[in-house]
């Protein structure tokens, strides 16, 4: 007897933005070798081209379409052609961030807004805007990334964190909220995974030699690694699960003394 894969996401409808780079990307590769069709997207043109044939060398279809999450009408252009391509929407995720360290006494007004404008009113701008057809799904999907700054506090990064913890206050309303929609909507909360927006932060400095020392598991996450929990958030196994997040942080959250 064979067994059912309740992960398997054939023919659905994934749309993920910031999915062309960082994390995002391999959510939305992980969503496309699950059997979802797949539409990463983000701000530079650029990087489509390359992740969309990673999705087409899966066997599935794609769309190649950037947007800006800043501006409404950008994040309507997409719905209105991935609904055009596809005719409709099962899953979105939202991965699209930005950070910059700086001491906060010097953090100025537009610093801190541009930063709470992609990570937190850009989800919910995108939550918005495909909330009709994810409702049409009757099994619609949100897996919104949060961070682990959405708990504790990392140092001069005081707008990343205050957006990300905006981000799973918005998780924890809509998923009440549309829960009779049949929307269901859940984050992931990344642990220290290496990307080109915390580089910078991380090789080999004091800060990620802290953060190394802080993870139990002793090393810093693989991207692959976070494609489990969006594939399962993603997929009919959660399909009683919503407002909740998944943390995927080797343990840090959980640890106290390591040493």
């Amino acid at each position: 007897m064979t067994a059912e894969n309740i992960t398997d996401l054939t023919g659905r409808v994934a749309v993920v933005i910031g999915g062309t780079s960082g994390l995002g990307r391999s959510i939305a590769i992980g969503l496309a070798r699950s059997g979802a069709h797949v539409v990463p997207t983000g701000r530079r043109e650029e990087l489509l081209g390359e992740v969309c044939a990673e999705v087409e060398a899966c066997g599935r279809e794609t769309l190649r379409q950037t947007v800006d999450v800043s501006q409404r009408a950008s994040i309507d252009r997409l719905r209105n052609a991935v609904m055009k391509r596809f005719t409709g929407v099962d899953i979105l995720v939202n991965a699209a961030g930005r950070t910059t360290r700086r001491a906060t006494a010097e953090v100025d007004e537009a610093e801190w807004a541009a930063i709470m404008d992609t990570n937190l009113s850009g989800s919910l701008r995108a939550c918005q805007s495909f909330y009709v057809p994810l409702r049409a799904s009757k099994r619609g999907r949100i897996v919104n990334v949060a961070s682990l700054a959405s708990f504790v506090a990392f140092h001069e990064v005081a707008a990343y964190g205050a957006s990300k913890a905006g981000v799973l206050a918005l998780t924890r309303s809509l998923g009440a909220e549309w829960a009779r929609d049949g929307i269901n909507v859940n984050a992931i909360v990344p642990g220290v995974f290496p990307t080109e927006l915390n580089a910078k932060l991380l090789d080999g400095t004091e800060r990620g030699r802290e953060l190394l020392l802080r993870t139990p598991l002793g090393r810093f996450g693989r991207a692959e690694e976070l494609i489990g929990a969006a594939v399962f958030l993603a997929s009919d196994a959660a399909s009683f699960i919503t407002g909740q997040t998944i943390t995927v942080d080797g343990g840090f959250l959980a640890s106290g003394v390591n040493s």
